[in-house]
């Protein structure tokens, strides 16, 4: 569960101060698949990466499967970080040096787990990439390089999924067969998904869509259901 109570972000900009995110409470619950839409600019990714403790929130608290990530230091931040969320980029960020399995391996070894190679080669194998393990980035096509960070995430066994842009940089084909993957992954492991996205298809298929504008909640689709959002 992520839960976001009067959670806001300021920063500067030409030494004045520009809000990013307007104060929002948020409860995503376990399990629950969950798509963030609106324009660029609307604070989409600024909020993906609050949930992630990849960024601080100006005010307000975020709580990460019980554990209030605003209370904790950077290092215990990460620490939970690497136990509980998987995070995939709209720009993959794979190392370029690692060929697919050693990138998936590299966040089980930075935790001390055993049987790396693998636990690498299973994950390569469930997003459908077994004959690609021994391949560099550059050898990759950008749905296989995706589908390669999307195993990487998984590599801790993470609770909570988040992906920022998962489809942007795809074509339609490669984009369409991401969106599956992230969503019988869901099924199989009953992740908690965050996506924020463009994509229609895409946010179609979460249980729960949120509309962001100028940095707040304008509506939330939820089943068929459309609520407008004020304050």
């Amino acid at each position: 569960m992520i839960e976001l109570r009067a959670v806001s972000k300021t920063v500067m900009s030409g030494g004045d101060p520009l809000v990013i995110l307007h104060p929002l409470d948020l409860i995503v619950p376990a399990g629950q698949t969950i798509a963030i839409v609106g324009p660029s600019g609307s604070g989409k990714s600024t909020l993906l990466g609050l949930m992630a403790g990849l960024d601080e929130p100006t005010t307000g608290d975020i709580i990460v499967d019980g554990t209030e990530i605003t209370a904790m230091s950077e290092d215990a931040v990460a620490r939970l970080r690497g136990e509980k969320i998987g995070f995939v980029f709209q720009f993959f960020h794979l190392m370029p040096s690692l060929t697919a399995l050693e990138n998936v391996m590299v966040p089980i070894e930075l935790r001390g787990g055993r049987d790396a190679a693998e636990r690498g080669r299973a994950l390569l194998g469930e997003v459908g990439l077994t004959g690609r393990a021994h391949h560099y980035p550059s050898q990759l096509s950008g749905g296989e390089q995706q589908r390669v960070a999307l195993a990487r995430a998984l590599a801790n066994d993470p609770p909570i999924l988040l992906a920022d842009e998962p489809t942007g940089n795809l074509d339609t084909e490669n984009g369409r067969h991401v969106i599956d993957l992230l969503f019988a992954v869901h099924d199989r492991r009953d992740t908690t998904l965050v996506l924020v996205t463009h994509d229609v298809e895409l946010a179609e298929r979460a249980d729960v869509r949120l509309h962001l504008r100028d940095g707040r909640i304008a509506r939330r689709e939820e089943a068929g259901r459309s609520v407008a959002v004020t304050g």
